[in-house]
């Protein structure tokens, strides 16, 4: 049972980047995902949610401007980030609860930067 998180990078204000999170080990149609991200000195922070029935919710910082999205035939979840800023920098991590507990991913850095 595993998430594995993918496409962070370094980009520009306002540019966009993609992040993937692969699914594997569960039946993941069935479950909601989270996009959380945490930086160096500051909590973690929830981005987005998508539950089963692709019902989608966004932090207030997000809205408008990033899209969750899942792919149930490749156990995948996206997250469409546009119109990026500086305060975006962060670690992103992919989320769900299973058998009970909280399942993360190992992360992936986003830097928006000059």
């Amino acid at each position: 049972v595993q998430l594995v998180e993918s496409g962070g990078g370094l980009v520009q204000p306002g540019g966009s980047l993609n992040l993937f999170c692969s699914a594997s080990g569960f039946t993941f149609r069935n479950y909601f995902m989270r996009w959380y991200r945490q930086a160096p000195g500051k909590e973690r922070e929830l981005v987005a949610y998508i539950n089963a029935d692709t019902n989608t919710d966004y932090g207030d910082s997000v809205k408008g401007r990033f899209t969750i999205s899942r792919d149930n035939a490749k156990n995948t979840v996206n997250l469409q980030m546009n119109s990026l800023r500086v305060e975006d920098t962060s670690k992103y991590y992919c989320n769900t609860i299973y058998d009970g507990r909280d399942l993360w991913g190992q992360g992936t850095q986003v830097t928006v930067s000059t």
